[in-house]
């Protein structure tokens, strides 16, 4: 059945790839193009950490790790594997790895071609990654696998009581490295004891990020007059719903929007819609321009990559998008620093959005007026605001540390 699924899932991604569709086509080149590289760029004594990486997120999770091998152990070689278009084509010149290529469509022919070129002596394999194929092809060829920042819930399909064998494949992991307990009793009920509590990598990550974290005179200047700024982090339209129609009458709030997706089509869009709503915009490559363009304006779309994580230092209350579709972007982004958070409702797949709100640092909203409801309370009273933006940065600080306790149970 599992094998039938990815052969379907394959048939359907070369369809779509020769219907146009983009990521179909990157991926499907990009897979072609992986056995090209491992043989050119690996050699069999060569052996490398091999690191592998669903999409973009799980690559933070796994981008501490990787620089610290690279620092304490330069010799080291690091193969880094994505599944997704959107990690591999964002980071496929990323320097703390020599190789970056996609990792094929799981079977049992692409796993044996796989390790037979790529010569791997462990594999890193990050949060929700258990190929059954590659993995197998791991265990056979005594290739250590270790899960990282793994999370597992009782509706996932290893424990369901009818989930067609596939919980086999945890049998081939050497050690999980997992978020929370639950994930260890889940794991021991199927008479696995190789897990460690370790906590998440990515919280390491966001802590890092905030201490490179550059200047970003630009913002600086915009938000210079004191004004109280909500900072709107991977917006889709749905989040727009959301909180567009209460800025249209808060006009002593400056509000700094980034959407999810970057495109002119995108950006012309919700400009246009926010000045229907009142806002005076200015778009950010124009204050590149010209800074005197932001003159008048009280709100910002950021129509580039590579600033969000930074920009959030200069947020009264963030809200991070996602929440009304497929589930919420990375929330310990803004938490970390000391800034309350607000997400819609889809969020359960996150440990740190429960926490989160359990301390008070975080708040899900449900729609519209659930949102201009708590804002108002932040609006009424600034130290409730203050106080949960402290809950935030605090739960932050005392969680981090798992990428120290994994490096050193794996390359110490």
């Amino acid at each position: 059945m599992y094998s039938l699924a990815i052969y379907l899932y394959m048939f359907a991604a070369n369809v779509a790839a020769l219907f146009g569709n983009r990521k179909a086509r990157l991926m499907m080149r990009g897979h072609r193009e992986t056995w090209r590289t491992l043989r050119d760029k690996i050699r069999p004594e060569d052996r490398p950490v091999w690191f592998h990486a669903a999409s973009l997120g799980e690559f933070e999770q796994g981008r501490v790790l990787m620089e610290r091998l690279r620092r304490e152990r330069p010799d080291e070689k690091i193969l880094l594997t994505f599944f997704s278009p959107s990690g591999y084509e964002v980071r496929k010149d990323y320097e703390g790895a020599d190789i970056v290529c996609y990792l094929p469509f799981d079977t049992m022919l692409n796993a044996r071609k796989f390790l037979h070129l790529a010569h791997p002596r462990m594999a890193v394999f990050i949060k929700y990654e258990f190929w059954a194929d590659y993995l197998y092809q791991c265990h056979r060829h005594g290739v250590p696998v270790y899960s990282v920042s793994s999370i597992f819930r009782h509706g996932q399909i290893f424990f369901r009581r009818w989930n067609c064998g596939y919980s086999v494949v945890l049998k081939w992991v050497t050690h999980f490295f997992v978020q929370n307990e639950e994930s260890r009793r889940l794991l021991a009920a199927k008479g696995l004891t190789n897990v460690t509590v370790t906590g998440d990598t990515r919280l390491d990550r966001v802590v890092q990020i905030k201490e490179a974290a550059r200047p970003l005179p630009l913002i600086e200047k915009f938000t210079a007059d004191g004004a109280p700024v909500f900072i709107a982090g991977s917006s889709w339209p749905p989040d727009e719903d959301v909180y567009i129609p209460y800025f249209a009458n808060k006009p002593a709030w400056r509000l700094i929007v980034a959407t999810h997706e970057v495109n002119p089509e995108r950006t012309a869009a919700l400009r246009a819609r926010l000045e229907a709503a009142g806002r005076r915009v200015a778009l950010y490559s124009e204050l590149q321009a010209d800074a005197a363009a932001a003159e008048g304006a009280d709100t910002l779309l950021i129509d580039c990559f590579g600033l969000l994580s930074s920009i959030y230092r200069y947020a009264t209350v963030a809200y991070i998008g996602g929440g009304f579709g497929v589930s919420i972007h990375n929330v310990p982004e803004a938490a970390v620093y000391g800034v309350p958070v607000i997400f819609g409702p889809v969020n359960q797949k996150f440990q740190e959005a429960q926490v989160l709100k359990a301390c008070g640092g975080a708040f899900e909203i449900d729609g519209a007026d659930a949102f201009a409801a708590l804002m108002d309370r932040f609006e009424a009273d600034p130290a409730a605001r203050e106080q949960a933006g402290r809950a935030a940065g605090d739960y932050i600080a005392r969680s981090s540390g798992a990428a120290c306790r994994i490096y050193q149970a794996i390359f110490a």
